[in-house]
C-alpha cells in the first residue's frame, strides 16, 4: 500500500500475429528493477481504445510461454475493441527473475500488474486510453486483481475475476503450498512464520482484510462445480465486499467447473457489458 510504483518503458518488441481485428505484439515494460514481458493486442484503427490488463492463473513458470493462460480472453476482448495487455509476471517467459517471489507469497505479481497500469499511462501511445483501464484476472490472477483493488484504490476503473482463488492467503497456502510444495512452505515459514505463529502477517497479506479500502466495482464469475477454487471461497469474498458496502456482483454459472466451458461466451459478454458500463 505504501510502496511507490514506477511502471514505465512500455515497448512493442515485435509483431506476433496480424488478424482481421487486431495486431498482436510482444512487449516489455519496467516493474521496479525488473523487466516484465507480455503481449499486447491492439485493435485495428486509430483508437484510443480502452485497456484491459489481464492477470493469468497459475502455470508452472518452467513451462509457461508468453501470453499463455488467457488466449481466448485476449482474442475476445480485442475483437470487442479493447487494447489487451497480458502480463507474464516476474519469473515467467522473458520476464526477469525474482528469486524471492514464492517466499514472499507471490505479492510481486501484484506489483507487476500495478506497474503495467502505470506503464500504459506513461507510454504516450495514442492508441491506448490510460483513463479507461479495467483488470481481468483468472484463478490466481483473480487474487492479483483483488490485491490491486484493495491496495491501490482509484488506480483502475473496475475489476473482473474468473474462478478466483480465495481472498484469504491462508486458504490458498493450505490448498496448494503447505502439503503439495513442502520446500516452498518451509521457505515461507522461515521468512514470515506460519499462519498459526504469525496470524497478523497472514492477515496483512490477504485482500479480504482490506476490502474497506476498495473504491472500484468488482464482478465475480464462478462455476457452481469448481473443484479447484471452491464456490464457498467466492461466496466469502463477495460477502466481505458486500458487508463493507462495496460494489460487488457475483454471477454463478450452473454446472461450470474451473476452466468454464459452454457458458464461457456468456461470461465474456457479461464482462464486456460490465466494463463498458464504467465508461
Amino acid at each position: 500500500m505504501a510502496k511507490e510504483y514506477d511502471g514505465r518503458a512500455l515497448r512493442l518488441r515485435r509483431v506476433l500475429a496480424r488478424t482481421d481485428a487486431y495486431v498482436r505484439h510482444a512487449v516489455t515494460y519496467r516493474s521496479g528493477d525488473l523487466r516484465i514481458s507480455g503481449i499486447l493486442n491492439i485493435p485495428r484503427g486509430g483508437g484510443p481504445f480502452p485497456v484491459a490488463i489481464l492477470a493469468h492463473g497459475y502455470i508452472d513458470p518452467a513451462i509457461y510461454t508468453t501470453g499463455r493462460g488467457m488466449a481466448r480472453e485476449q482474442d475476445y476482448l480485442a475483437r470487442e475493441g479493447f487494447a489487451v495487455l497480458h502480463v507474464d509476471y516476474r519469473n515467467h517467459a522473458s520476464s526477469d527473475d525474482d528469486p524471492d517471489a514464492e517466499r514472499d507469497l507471490r505479492l510481486g505479481y501484484t506489483e507487476d500488474v500495478i506497474n503495467a497500469v502505470h506503464a500504459v499511462r506513461r507510454s504516450g501511445d495514442p492508441r491506448l486510453d490510460g483513463e479507461r483501464v479495467g483488470l481481468v484476472g483468472r484463478s490466481m490472477g483473480g487474487g492479483v486483481v483483488q490485491n490491486v483493488l484493495v491496495t491501490q484504490p482509484g488506480l483502475v476503473d473496475a475489476g473482473v475475476v474468473f474462478a478466483s482463488v480465495s481472498s484469504s492467503t491462508v486458504d490458498n497456502y493450505r490448498r496448494w503450498i503447505e502439503n503439495d510444495r513442502p520446500e516452498v512452505a518451509r521457505a515461507i515459514v522461515r521468512a514470515h512464520g506460519s499462519p498459526e505463529d504469525n496470524p497478523e502477517l497472514w492477515a496483512q497479506a490477504s485482500p479480504r482484510t482490506y476490502v474497506d479500502r476498495a473504491t472500484e466495482p468488482l464482478l465475480m464469475l464462478h462455476g457452481t462445480v469448481d473443484d479447484t477454487c471452491p464456490p464457498r471461497w467466492a461466496r466469502r469474498t463477495a460477502a466481505a465486499f458486500e458487508e463493507a458496502g462495496k460494489d460487488v456482483r457475483l454471477v454463478w454459472y450452473e454446472g461450470e467447473g474451473h476452466t468454464f466451458g459452454p457458458q464461457w461466451p456468456a461470461s465474456m459478454r457479461e464482462t464486456v457489458r460490465f466494463l463498458r458500463r464504467q465508461w
